[in-house]
C-alpha cells in the first residue's frame, strides 16, 4: 500500500471521528484546507478506494480507508470473537477506586454496554480516566472501538454526558458487529 500524504490521512481521520458522511466543506473547513485542495485531495482517496461519495454529495470511509488508518478488518469471526463471553477471570469488574471495588463485572461487550447505562457514575469516571474500557475492549479484540474509547477519555466529558457517549459509542459498536455476524 502507498503511503498517504499527512493532508490524506487527516481526511481519513476525520471520516473516521465523525462517524458520518461530511460534505467537501465540511472536510475542508475540519482540516483547515482550501476547498480546492480538498477536492483534489478527495478525488484521489476516491480513485484509492479510501472514500466513497454518495449522489447527495457526502464522502463516507470505506473498509479500505478504515484498513488505512490502522484499524484491521472485522469479519463475521472476529466479530464474533469481539461479542463471545469471557470467564470471569477475564470479564471486566467493576471499581469505584483502586481498593473499592462494587461486586459488579461484565463477562462481554453487550453486557458492559448494558451496564454503562445503570452503574455508577464514580465508578465509570474512574475507569475512563485510568483507560480501563479501552484497554479491555483491545483485549477482547476491537482496535477500533478501543481508539474510539480511548478519543472519548481524553476529550474529559464527566458525569452523565460521559456515560451517554460511552454507551451511544459502545451500542452502535455492537449494533455493528451483530449485522456482521448475522451475515
Amino acid at each position: 500500500m502507498k503511503r498517504l500524504s499527512q493532508e490524506k490521512m487527516n481526511i481519513l481521520e476525520l471520516l473516521w471521528k465523525k462517524e458520518n458522511p461530511l460534505d467537501l466543506r465540511e472536510i475542508a473547513r475540519e482540516t483547515g484546507l482550501k476547498v480546492r485542495s480538498t477536492n483534489m485531495h478527495l478525488l484521489s482517496l476516491r480513485k484509492a478506494g479510501y472514500v466513497s461519495l454518495s449522489e447527495s454529495g457526502y464522502y463516507a470511509l470505506t473498509d479500505l480507508g478504515k484498513d488505512a488508518l490502522g484499524f484491521p478488518k472485522v469479519d463475521s469471526e472476529l466479530a464474533k470473537k469481539i461479542l463471545s463471553k469471557t470467564s470471569i477471570e477475564k470479564a471486566f469488574h467493576f471499581y469505584v477506586w483502586i481498593s473499592e471495588p462494587l461486586g459488579i463485572s461484565s463477562d462481554s461487550l453487550v453486557d458492559l454496554c448494558e451496564k454503562i447505562k445503570s452503574i455508577d457514575l464514580k465508578s465509570i469516571e474512574f475507569h475512563t480516566s485510568r483507560g480501563d474500557f479501552d484497554l479491555w475492549v483491545h483485549y477482547l479484540g476491537d482496535v477500533e472501538l478501543a481508539k474510539r474509547l480511548r478519543l472519548i477519555r481524553e476529550s474529559d466529558l464527566s458525569g452523565e454526558i460521559l456515560r451517554e457517549e460511552l454507551y451511544r459509542v459502545i451500542k452502535s459498536r455492537c449494533d455493528e458487529l451483530q449485522r456482521l455476524v448475522s451475515y
